[in-house]
């Protein structure tokens, strides 16, 4: 049986604005199998960012219970995370303003070594750099150029490098390739993948291009408004879409075809509705061409459509 290295259970992430209480990421719950990639994926503020974050404890969970390898780390104090801290890892979406721009190539990867103090001496610090930078191909003469002085491509490899000098097990990948030109997305997400068959690495993949998740997970989380409204493997996501939300987001995938054009692409219609107290029911109520009162009148749980395949939804 393979074993769970996260789950997540009925996780909560608030934040208090003038308005009243901001629902980021409102009782979702997941597991992610030790080697595995869990994507997630919806419009931007749906809350994805924010789930990643909240499961790294960079956010402090308003509730719910985060196990990192049956360890409930929501508990943990300051001084007992600090263990756990270098086997959970973050690359950045924007490899630009994640990086010290004061910083040269060799320093910005040295520093977490640093920081957490994983290596006896200068030489050891040195030698792990030399590797992963190997690892992650960038040259060995880009190790005294600062940031400014690189491409996109090779900054968003330093925040890899960063990330996997530790020698983590879980990595939570925040839209890594979102700001990348599509050649040097290609090179990136198979960099990831390759360290992933090596190393066996667990991602949570958070990003809006269904065609990059379909590429790279094994299973798929849609979140809207900071809910899960549909879960299910990759496969089966795109084969089965049950959902609404769903249905709309696969239908705006382009399709690189002559045929393709005259195709009717099914539009979400209306305005997303407010985070901030959110009214009881699907929250996707207000956009759904195929909502009900009864859609409104209560949230909806996440219920089995086939094995493994789950869904909110009354239209099942």
């Amino acid at each position: 049986m393979t074993e769970i290295l996260l789950e997540v259970k009925n996780l909560k992430k608030y934040f208090k604005t003038p308005s009243g209480m901001l629902h980021a990421v409102d009782d979702v719950s997941f597991s992610i199998p030790k080697g595995k990639t869990l994507g997630v994926v919806g419009e931007s503020g749906c809350g994805k960012s924010t789930l990643g974050r909240t499961a790294l404890q960079l956010y402090e969970p308003t509730g719910g219970e985060i196990l990192f390898h049956g360890q409930n780390i929501a508990n943990l104090s300051k001084k007992e995370f600090r263990q756990v801290r270098t086997k959970m890892q973050m690359i950045f979406q924007d490899p630009y303003s994640s990086l010290n721009g004061r910083m040269t190539v060799r320093q910005l990867i040295a520093e977490p070594l640093i920081v957490n103090k994983v290596c006896k001496n200068k030489k050891e610090i040195e030698e792990r750099v030399r590797k992963i930078m190997d690892t992650v191909g960038l040259a060995s003469r880009l190790s005294m150029a600062y940031p400014h002085e690189l491409d996109g491509g090779r900054r968003q490899r330093i925040g890899v490098a960063r990330a996997l000098v530790l020698e983590p097990e879980f990595v939570v990948c925040d839209e890594p390739v979102s700001a990348l030109d599509v050649s040097i997305q290609a090179q990136i997400l198979n960099l990831l993948m390759d360290l992933q068959e090596q190393r066996g690495f667990t991602y949570l993949f958070i990003t809006h291009d269904l065609s990059v998740v379909k590429h790279i997970s094994d299973e798929i989380m849609v979140m809207y408004l900071g809910k899960c409204v549909e879960y299910a493997s990759a496969s089966e996501m795109f084969k089965n879409p049950v959902h609404p939300y769903t249905k709309a987001l696969l239908g705006s995938i382009p399709i690189p075809s002559v045929e393709s054009c005259h195709k009717k692409r099914q539009l979400i219609q209306g305005e997303v509705t407010s985070p901030v107290n959110p009214k009881p029911g699907c929250r996707f109520a207000a956009r759904c061409p195929h909502a009900t009162e009864r859609c409104r009148q209560g949230d909806i749980p996440l219920r089995e459509v086939t094995p493994g395949h789950f869904a909110a939804c009354h239209l099942m």
